[in-house]
């Protein structure tokens, strides 16, 4: 009886998710933490926010926000820098290895969504550029895991969850047209 309570009570545990709100030349975001990862980064208001939030703990100064904080600087002021620290986005395994793909696009350069459903197409797993468009949609570490990075199959500026204007933005900055360091 008492393993069936333990059973129980650990399915019902909830996770301590940890937060930070920063701010970026493209306005606040918010960057969730948990067991030493991000498992987070949205834009404030974003398309796909997350709900919940006000469960999460406030750390600013947490280690994993203090690394985040350094790579957003970076990043902003037109470099390319390295992530050193966890990232831990959940999603289901078709969107973990779209996510994968988006890792693999080197910084400055775009696909398609239709290139990504080809290439998981070609490692066995079964991909339209719709389906990718929605797991791409639904990464939860912008940025990070470059989402932005992923063009329509004519080039045009196609969804994105932060919004078109970021994205246009987000990609000047990685081709040097534009600099957005505070």
């Amino acid at each position: 009886m008492r393993k069936g309570k333990a059973k129980v009570k650990a399915l019902i545990r909830e996770e301590k998710i940890f937060t930070a709100v920063m701010d970026t030349p493209l306005g606040k975001i918010q960057a969730a933490a948990a067991d030493g990862a991000i498992s987070g980064l949205w834009f404030i208001g974003q398309k796909y926010f997350p709900s919940g939030t006000e469960k999460w703990i406030n750390k600013e100064n947490e280690a994993i926000f203090v690394s985040l904080k350094t790579w957003l600087k970076s990043y902003f002021a037109g470099k390319n820098p390295e992530i050193d620290f966890k990232l831990s986005p959940a999603g289901t395994g078709f969107q973990q290895a779209v996510w994968k793909q988006l890792l693999k696009i080197p910084y400055g350069k775009t696909t398609s969504y239709g290139a990504i459903a080809a290439k998981l197409q070609g490692s066995g797993k079964k991909a339209a550029a719709q389906a990718v468009g929605g797991a791409v949609g639904h990464n939860p570490i912008s940025l990070l895991i470059p989402c932005h990075r992923v063009l329509g199959a004519d080039g045009s500026l196609t969804g994105y969850a932060g919004g078109i204007d970021k994205k246009h933005s987000l990609l000047e900055l990685e081709s040097g047209e534009r600099t957005l360091a505070r």
